[in-house]
């Protein structure tokens, strides 16, 4: 097993077709089903699913791409670490879909600016999947919902994020959880942390809500409560960037559901110049995160 398997393996995973990868990674198919095939005999096991023109990963090859790219971008990071130059390469970064969406697009368009040899790659998500990317080394960092308390995790936080509840124009006030016990509310999956915080809001006023409806996005939260489907939860920044944001009511939590922060979160055992950097420039401009 060498580092241009590991490549190869990265780059078909990712494109699901030996064409794809070929064109993305400049080799020829032909070289790339030979690599492949040599990576599998030596470690025994079947990586790919193979379905007419198309490939899937295995459940092996599921578990093995974590490790993969864990590897791979060791070897980035202990390349720069030696370099003495500028930040470059991969960098593959994390965020909450409204800290992709609000908060850092002038960072990130100041970091390309001051850094352009460094290739920015952002993944959004829930805070349980961005932690998840970061501890097994897929992610550089990750914006998420913190402070969050790992062993192996590190963190500023960067952002403070006020938050809401959204109502239908015609709603009685709602100002603790029992004004909505019952209601229908809109949340994401269950890894999402502003979920854990709209439950526990209900839980601390020993409310119940009615029932819980998971959503994709925060413009088909918006659309359901303006529609008067229930209640949900949101940054205000996040809902106050959106078109049609007037068409709800916003009723500010209170006490310590008032407001959360935004880490930016990365492992202890990360040696990146990229990274280095980009909390440097972090707390140049964020006054969060040079407290």
């Amino acid at each position: 097993m060498d580092l241009v398997q590991l490549e190869i393996f990265c780059a078909v995973a990712q494109h699901q077709s030996i064409a794809a990868a070929a064109e993305r990674i400049h080799r020829v198919p032909s070289n790339l089903t030979t690599r492949l095939k040599q990576l599998e005999a030596d470690l025994g096991v079947d990586l790919f699913i193979r379905e007419n023109n198309r490939l899937r990963l295995s459940a092996t090859g599921r578990n093995f791409l974590g490790y993969a790219q864990n590897i791979l971008n060791l070897v980035d990071q202990a390349r720069a670490a030696v370099s003495g130059e500028e930040p470059a390469g991969s960098f593959p970064l994390g965020a909450l879909e409204s800290a992709a969406a609000v908060r850092i697009p002038g960072v990130l368009a100041s970091f390309n600016g001051r850094y352009p040899e460094v290739e920015l790659d952002l993944s959004t998500g829930p805070s349980g999947s961005m932690i998840d990317g970061v501890l097994e080394g897929r992610l550089v960092a990750a914006f998420v919902d913190g402070p969050i308390k790992h062993p192996a995790i590190d963190g500023i936080p960067v952002f403070d994020e006020e938050m809401v509840i959204i109502a239908p124009t015609q709603h009685a006030p709602v100002r603790r959880g029992r004004d909505a016990a019952g209601e229908v509310i809109y949340v994401f999956r269950d890894n999402c942390s502003y979920r854990h915080h709209f439950e526990k809001w209900f839980a601390q006023d020993k409310a119940i809500p009615g029932k819980v409806r998971e959503i994709e996005s925060y413009h088909t939260m918006l659309a359901c409560v303006s529609a008067g489907g229930g209640l949900a939860v949101i940054p205000r920044a996040m809902l106050e960037s959106m078109p049609g944001y007037t068409s709800v009511t916003a009723w500010p939590m209170h006490g310590k559901f008032a407001v959360l922060q935004t880490w930016l979160i990365w492992r202890r055992d990360t040696t990146s110049r990229a990274l280095d950097a980009f909390v440097s420039l972090l707390r140049e401009i964020q006054p969060a995160a040079r407290s």
